[in-house]
């Protein structure tokens, strides 16, 4: 997999991004599902990567304290500055760069991410950066897809996983030092086939803490 490939892919597709109302319907379900397994006070700082053009950042960040919203793509991040302006949102910070690489050196109540982990090479691994990143007591919301066939992606490049097995994905959290795993169905996604059948994909959430 070609990571620059994957963030040139990104950048020619911003400014479309949020034209798919399925995508942006799906990302508010995210939210939402994060929003209610996390029930923050609104005191926590917060880390999303791959955060895209906003969708989830939106709605998180009305009830945290701060959010640093990382990305690869410099143009999904440029659609959320904008956003960000136009809405008068002031307690998001954007930063361009790839995880595990560039992550802030800060620590965090929480870290999350939607739809994200796919495109990562080494998950387990970066679940322990993820677990470094954390203050005690800290907590992770992730969100993906379920193992399916490969054809929510079809031919889309930057694809490293065709979803995850939960009770795989919940060993590779205890492995990096994570409690409590639990998992939830934040979605799913239907989608026609070219044969017309309908296929269903569920994104589930993945809550754990930083015991």
């Amino acid at each position: 997999m070609n990571p620059d490939a994957n963030v040139e892919r990104f950048d020619a597709l911003a400014n479309e991004w949020d034209n798919d109302p399925q995508r942006v319907f799906m990302a508010q379900k995210v939210a939402r599902a994060m929003r209610n397994a996390l029930a923050p006070a609104g005191t926590e700082t917060a880390l999303e990567f791959g955060a895209g053009t906003g969708l989830v950042t939106l709605i998180m960040a009305r009830h945290l304290a701060r959010v640093t919203a990382l990305d690869a793509s410099a143009g999904m991040l440029n659609v959320l500055r904008a956003k960000c302006a136009a809405k008068h949102l002031e307690n998001v910070d954007v930063i361009t760069g790839n995880v595990p690489q560039a992550m802030p050196a800060n620590r965090y109540d929480l870290i999350y991410a939607s739809m994200v982990l796919r495109h990562v090479a080494d998950v387990p691994a970066l679940l322990g950066v993820l677990f470094d990143h954390l203050a005690p007591n800290g907590r992770v919301a992730l969100a993906d897809l379920d193992t399916e066939d490969g054809s929510f992606h079809g031919a889309a490049k930057g694809v490293a996983h065709h979803g995850f097995d939960r009770a795989t994905f919940a060993t590779w959290l205890r492995d990096a030092g994570f409690a409590e795993p639990q998992f939830t169905t934040a979605h799913t996604v239907q989608r026609a086939a070219d044969d017309g059948s309908m296929h269903e994909y569920p994104i589930f959430l993945a809550v754990a803490r930083r015991s």
